[in-house]
């Protein structure tokens, strides 16, 4: 079964930093895509950042320059650091495989990341 834990999230005032964790099971890690996504309140869900076995990445226009996604094949585990964080980055945080988010499936519980002022 899969499953997909995300921790790292909290509170933060703007201009700080955070970085996010993603432990994946069930699921041969190392052969998947995976992505960060988010959900702000009252807005769908978002691709946020996205990382290809291969390493290559992709990020939404709005965090470029500013997050970077990661993965320890070893550990199963891909990695979200976010640096100069602003109120628009408030959102729960989710990570997925780039195939099971395009079908809507097998989301996580996420991790909530609050920006303040």
């Amino acid at each position: 079964q899969v499953q997909l834990a995300e921790s790292g999230g909290g509170l933060v005032q703007a201009g700080g930093s955070l970085r996010l964790s993603c432990g994946a099971s069930g699921f041969i890690f190392k052969t998947n895509t995976m992505g960060w996504y988010r959900q702000a309140p009252g807005k769908q869900r978002e691709l946020v950042a996205i990382i290809t076995t291969g390493g290559r990445t992709n990020y939404a226009d709005s965090v470029k320059g500013r997050f970077t996604i990661s993965r320890d094949n070893a550990k199963n585990t891909v990695y979200l650091q976010m640096n100069n964080l602003q109120t628009e980055d408030t959102a729960v945080y989710y990570c997925n495989t780039e195939l099971r988010s395009s079908r809507d499936q097998g989301w996580g519980q996420g991790t909530q990341v609050t920006v303040s002022s």
